[in-house]
């Protein structure tokens, strides 16, 4: 087992979620069932995989877990992308979260490759 509150990529998926429901409050109502619940839960499911993951009892596991959290931080940044796009953000909001997407992406690949430097998790 892994201690989540301890890994500087589950810390900072925290502020990411903290961020991203600061911003989508400011997104049109008619967003609420659409790109505003897609980017919450994407951003959500971030550090919600890093800690399930961290409960599991093998390295191997724990990486699996990684990579779906790996997988939801890239949803989050195209999510946030769209957003711009659509004119919901300003293009310096978007970029800020994204720039702190791409930084959790990078620790989560870390990660992963020292769980599982094999990748044996997809076996």
């Amino acid at each position: 087992m892994h201690n989540y509150k301890e890994l500087m990529a589950w810390q900072k998926a925290m502020d990411v979620v903290v961020a991203v429901y600061a911003l989508t409050r400011k997104f049109p109502k008619d967003e609420s069932f659409g790109l505003t619940s897609q980017l919450r839960r994407a951003a959500v499911s971030i550090s919600l995989n890093i800690a399930e993951g961290a409960g599991r009892e093998s390295d191997a596991e724990f990486a699996r877990f990684l990579d779906i959290a790996l997988g939801s931080t890239y949803e989050c940044i195209v999510a946030l992308l769209i957003a711009h796009r659509l004119d919901y953000c300003a293009l310096k909001e978007s970029n800020a979260l994204v720039e702190q997407a791409e930084e959790i992406a990078r620790m989560v690949t870390g990660l992963i490759k020292h769980y599982a430097p094999n990748r044996d998790y997809l076996k």
